[in-house]
């Protein structure tokens, strides 16, 4: 390696949050009050080409500068690294981040220092990517399957997926691959949306972008529900009369219920026809979700928002406990992570449909739902990528929807870079926005009246 190489020289990291709860966006029978917030990490280099690698977490406010702690405490693994060799191997650095001894007993592999680990590898996966040109989607259906199965750590999944299975997986994923990416440019992949369905919305707000989403191509949307049952019937008949027969409608409860109970909310709720009721209870509970499906079929069950790793998603498709498996990009450890849950879901043949309701988190999942069509699941059908329509003007190459259907990115990278101006605007607590919000409130007593 030539001493003059280039390296990553900082690793800069921005609290960023976004005051979603004022209008109730994201509101949910756990979460009624959320503020959409990114644990923001920019890679810089001295390279000749000028690029940056763009990641983040999501959070939903309060704690979100924990989060950013833990990813800058991953600073030392990672400045100083040859650009080159990184990009060539991002496994290289995951397997360093997840089996760093110390860092490890936070976790191991779970909660915010795997969350950190998550956006530190997306940002150099973002970084690879713009450095050969290509949406990421591209790079990794590009990219040959041994290389690709050797990005993959596949401890604590041999019982369920062996690397050879893998290879065999991805390379019967390329019969095909060219043609079904230039459907994937032709007509996107399909999307449904969860834009109409917030627990905090009234009526009048739920029929009107229910009634719109159908206007706009949407074949299915969610409906947050979980905080009370007789609302939720209410809710639900509004929703049905809103989109008729045809649309599909799924329930998200957010982990609100114990098994027994989200049986039986589940069942007052079939009248309405639930395509699928996810999170029903603790993401954790492999077997309480197993119990969960079989009592409410044919009302599939869904979850993966808050899976915290490959392992507890190999042990949902041992248990037979979910019929539509949620990958998230900035939950587990990053695209290696996700890419190692997308073979397992073929492996067991579980459809993927990714969650995003959140801050970019639409922009990453994309590429991960448009690499799996391509190069292993073969097929979009009963594969679907939630869709939510707010925060997108933030970001530079923000999702573009077309008769609800996900465009292809053709823009190089993992489309995380946010505006500058966005970035300067809502950094907490010092950014225009929250610098202004905090002093207006410092003008008034707990009771709103002016000092």
């Amino acid at each position: 390696m030539s001493p003059t190489a280039a390296r990553v020289t900082a690793v800069d990291t921005y609290d960023i949050r976004f005051p979603t709860s004022r209008e109730l966006d994201g509101s949910d029978a756990m979460n009624p009050d959320p503020d959409y917030s990114a644990a923001y990490i920019v890679l810089r280099t001295d390279a000749a080409d000028g690029h940056e690698g763009h990641g983040f977490t999501f959070t939903i406010g309060r704690g979100n500068e924990v989060q950013v702690a833990a990813i800058e405490a991953l600073r030392a693994h990672v400045t100083g690294r040859p650009v080159d060799e990184l990009c060539a191997d991002p496994g290289s650095l995951s397997r360093d981040l997840v089996g760093d001894s110390q860092l490890r007993w936070l976790g191991p592999e779970k909660g915010v220092m795997h969350m950190a680990i998550g956006a530190v590898v997306n940002a150099v996966w973002d970084l690879a990517a713009k450095r050969a040109g290509k949406p990421l989607w591209q790079l990794l259906a590009d990219a040959e399957p041994r290389w690709l199965v050797g990005q993959i750590d596949f401890r604590y999944l041999t019982d369920a997926l062996t690397p050879e299975e893998a290879l065999e997986l991805l390379c019967r994923g390329r019969e095909g691959a060219a043609e079904r990416a230039a459907t994937l440019r032709d007509k996107g992949f399909p999307a449904y949306t969860t834009s109409p369905g917030w627990l905090g919305y009234s009526d009048e707000k739920l029929t009107r972008l229910a009634a719109q989403a159908v206007a706009d191509g949407f074949t299915q949307i969610k409906l947050k529900v979980g905080a009370d049952r007789a609302d939720d019937v209410r809710r639900l008949r509004v929703a049905r009369s809103a989109v008729g027969p045809g649309i599909r409608l799924a329930i998200d409860a957010n982990q609100r219920w114990n098994v027994d109970e989200a049986i039986t909310w589940v069942d007052s709720l079939a009248e309405f026809e639930p395509y699928w009721i996810e999170e029903p209870t603790s993401p954790d509970d492999v077997l309480g979700h197993a119990a969960v499906r079989r009592a409410v079929a044919p009302v599939k069950v869904a979850t993966g928002e808050h899976v915290q790793n490959r392992i507890v998603f190999k042990q949902l498709l041992q248990a037979g406990a979910v019929d539509i498996l949620q990958i998230d990009a900035a939950r587990v450890g990053g695209v290696n992570e996700n890419l190692a849950i997308l073979l397992l879901a073929a492996k067991y043949g579980v459809p993927v449909c990714p969650h995003a309701g959140g801050v970019g988190l639409c922009e990453l999942v994309q590429h991960l739902s448009m690499f799996d069509y391509v190069s292993l699941a073969g097929t979009t059908d009963d594969r679907v990528i939630e869709y939510v329509d707010h925060l997108h003007d933030h970001f530079v190459d923000p999702v573009v929807i077309r008769g609800g259907h996900y465009a292809a990115p053709t823009a190089p990278g993992f489309s995380a870079t946010m505006r500058p101006e966005s970035i300067a605007e809502y950094t907490f607590p010092g950014g225009t926005f929250w610098a202004a919000d905090l002093a207006q409130q410092s003008l008034t007593d707990p009771k709103g009246k002016a000092a």
